[in-house]
């Protein structure tokens, strides 16, 4: 047989008191569905009805955007700008140093 682990915490924590009044017996029972409209969907349907002669339920959209996939692509490659910039920076740094210490040696020589 298993230890029952948690039963000293419920008993711990007290019985609360069940409300067995009638009132919340009436609220489980089945109701009838809600069917009337809202007055933002009445809206919206109006709105479609009058506006333009333009049909917006034959409207086809092109294919979906991948966004994502777009992203992580425009983020390589900014990220792959910054690094070349940065090698070229280091190679200019580089350049700039070894041209300054073969002008410091000419000038002792």
């Amino acid at each position: 047989m298993g230890k029952k682990k948690n039963s000293d915490k419920k008993q711990r924590r007290g019985a609360a008191a069940m409300d067995i009044s009638e009132e919340s017996h009436l609220l489980h029972l089945p109701q009838a569905m809600d069917t009337s409209e809202t007055g933002a969907s009445a809206q919206v349907l109006g709105v479609i009805g009058r506006g333009p002669s333009i049909d917006y339920r034959k409207i086809k959209k092109g294919a979906p955007t991948k966004r994502s996939k777009n992203l992580r692509k425009k983020k390589a490659i900014e990220k792959a700008i910054s690094l070349s910039e940065k090698s070229e920076e280091k190679v200019l740094k580089n350049e700039n140093k070894s041209s300054r210490t073969q002008s410091a040696k000419r000038l002792y020589d």
